[in-house]
């Protein structure tokens, strides 16, 4: 009797070990889960990217402008997913590298305004009439010319660098559903925008890869037009899902809101964007030193008192709303300071950010400007690598 009293005991016993152990797998990728560290807010990649664009604007020097775009691609390097909007980033590095040609092409046939005494070549002018007196085709191309158009070509290029940098760094849905309440139509269409180029370069690259599989040519001119318009096509179905997506989902529809409401939402974002301009403009004057300031930040109270209002409109709710936590404002934070501080070193030595062509001369990479860019790689550094989550869809 004991021993078949044993006997019976031993599968119960068997199946609870076998449960504790399945219950504890099954935990593992719970507490795996929990410590994933949260994804960055895409806010904070879209700050560091404007602020390193506008830092670019702040200067003509190559040596700087190379170090930007430099610091922009190894963040994209380390820190970009899989997805398929972070594949844009060669498509605008190749755009980047198109606006340069194509600026360097110009100067060369339509001639320059730069005086220059080192010539390197002569094209045949083509005499123009009186009415277009000013302009030329062909003549003489100067080394400071082409010197001139270089610079200016690769600041256009570098802010095309750090927009695709954003892109590639930051969700565009993610993005969408950090936007208040006011701004969320505005932000359907921008995201929409945005997102256009990269699901184009995912489209192409598929197609090229499918017609090299069936041996047919991927590459030239008979190949980019056999390629356009299936492209063409699935652009204008993946425009027919989402707008069907977007009337299932009741985008457009507005709540109740007073007429007083409505009028004082009104009042307060024209007044705070007239605020914001006059402000601007009294801080880049001379005459307006004084009122620049206040009437700016005055301009800027209002404008976000009334987008506040105005998310009445259009009650949202936030599924996982996306944190700000302190490594948003590192990056954020790191960003902003490259572009103050090339803004002051515009100020203080213009000479070293905007170097002349005439005479020509190398252009020197100035140390402190150059040591200003390094806080723009803080977020390869202190930014985890985001890890796929094995439980949501790809």
């Amino acid at each position: 009797m004991r021993s078949g009293a044993r006997d019976r005991a031993r599968p119960t016993a068997g199946r609870a070990v076998r449960g504790s152990t399945g219950a504890a797998a099954a935990a593992a990728p719970a507490a795996a889960r929990g410590r994933r560290p949260a994804p960055l807010h895409p806010g904070a990649w879209w700050l560091w990217s404007l602020a390193l664009g506008t830092a670019a604007t702040r200067t003509t020097n190559p040596l700087l402008l190379a170090l930007l775009m430099a610091a922009a691609g190894y963040v994209v390097a380390t820190h970009r997913s899989t997805a398929p909007w972070a594949r844009s980033y060669t498509a605008f590095a190749k755009l980047a590298v198109a606006v340069l040609v194509v600026r360097l092409a110009f100067t060369v046939v339509l001639g320059s305004p730069i005086p220059g005494s080192h010539i390197l070549f002569t094209l045949p002018e083509i005499p123009l009439p009186h009415w277009a007196r000013g302009i030329r085709l062909g003549g003489a191309v100067s080394a400071e010319a082409l010197l001139f158009a270089g610079y200016n070509g690769l600041k256009l290029a570098a802010l095309l660098v750090c927009v695709g940098a954003a892109n590639a760094l930051a969700a565009p849905a993610r993005l969408l559903k950090s936007l208040p309440g006011a701004l969320y139509e505005t932000g359907v269409a921008v995201v929409v925008a945005l997102t256009f180029a990269p699901h184009l370069v995912a489209d192409v690259q598929r197609l090229r890869a499918a017609r090299r599989l069936r041996g047919r040519p991927d590459r030239g001119v008979r190949g980019l037009l056999q390629v356009g318009l299936p492209v063409l096509e699935g652009a204008l179905e993946r425009s027919v899902a989402l707008a069907a997506a977007m009337d299932a989902r009741g985008y457009g529809r507005t709540a109740d809101v007073p007429a007083p409401v409505r009028r004082t939402t009104t009042a307060l974002t024209l007044g705070g964007l007239l605020g914001v301009c006059a402000g601007t403009y009294g801080l880049l004057t001379a005459e307006g030193g004084s009122y620049g300031l206040p009437v700016l930040l005055a301009g800027v109270a209002a404008a976000l008192a009334g987008l506040r209002l105005g998310g009445r409109r259009a009650p949202r709710t936030r599924y996982r709303p996306e944190p700000w936590g302190a490594h948003a404002w590192l990056v954020a934070g790191s960003g902003a300071a490259v572009a103050a501080l090339l803004t002051l070193a515009s100020v203080r030595d213009p000479g070293a950010l905007n170097p002349g062509v005439v005479p020509l001369a190398a252009p020197t990479l100035p140390l402190w400007p150059a040591a200003a860019v390094l806080p723009a790689l803080l977020p390869a550094f202190v930014v985890p690598k985001e890890t796929p989550d094995p439980e949501e869809p790809s």
